[in-house]
């Protein structure tokens, strides 16, 4: 009963969508409505500057956070209950049941996550996908290069960071899930048509 508590509560506290709510309060505008149309940190930079984009992005981190460590505290330990917890958080803000199912593509709640779970290897690929951000000023591929750095990572070591292999199943399926959720700027990045930090985005078209 608390470990089906647990999922659903980070279900609905990864629904709360930190972006637009601070767009409401502080522009009263929906930012699902301006720049790329995405409802995360990178569009609430393009909209409302670093300030408000820098508080979006801790929240929405802290999201997954919360929900890893509820997921062990209500199932007594559990790590198979915290990473679905962590993944419930994910998913409710990717489609928020709130906000018309209408969300982000879930990276910094992901960095919460991975950043709880597996440190080590998030905060390796998490270095490297920096330098990839301020190299090419794409935080999109940034944010592939951490997901898919942070699970090869995970599963080439994760005997030697003593995690449970599972765990690899676990970061194969969210990285596939921010693929998908990134294929439009896939599609960009190889076409050499994706909007760098800094540059304003089409409205709409789906950017990081």
């Amino acid at each position: 009963m608390l470990t089906a508590l647990a999922i659903i509560l980070s279900y609905l506290v990864g629904s709360i969508s930190f972006s637009y709510e601070i767009g409401k309060q502080l522009r009263k505008l929906d930012i699902r409505e301006h720049g790329s149309g995405n409802a995360g940190a990178t569009n609430t930079l393009r909209v409302m500057g670093i300030g408000p984009a820098i508080v979006v992005l801790l929240l929405d981190a802290g999201k997954g956070i919360g929900a890893v460590f509820l997921g062990f505290y209500l199932s007594g330990g559990s790590p198979v209950i915290a990473a679905t917890s962590g993944l419930a958080a994910i998913l409710g803000h990717n489609w928020p049941v709130y906000y018309g199912f209408r969300g982000g593509k879930g990276v910094a709640t992901t960095i919460g996550v991975l950043a709880t779970l597996v440190i080590f290897p998030a905060l390796i690929a998490g270095a490297v996908a920096i330098g990839a951000i301020i190299f090419t000023r794409y935080v999109s591929l940034g944010s592939l290069i951490f997901m898919i750095g942070t699970t090869l990572i995970t599963a080439i070591f994760y005997n030697y960071f003593e995690y449970p292999f599972y765990y690899v199943y676990f970061l194969i399926f969210i990285t596939l899930l921010s693929i998908w959720r990134h294929r439009l700027n896939i599609e960009r990045l190889l076409s050499k048509t994706e909007s760098k930090l800094g540059e304003k985005a089409q409205a709409k078209q789906g950017e990081a």
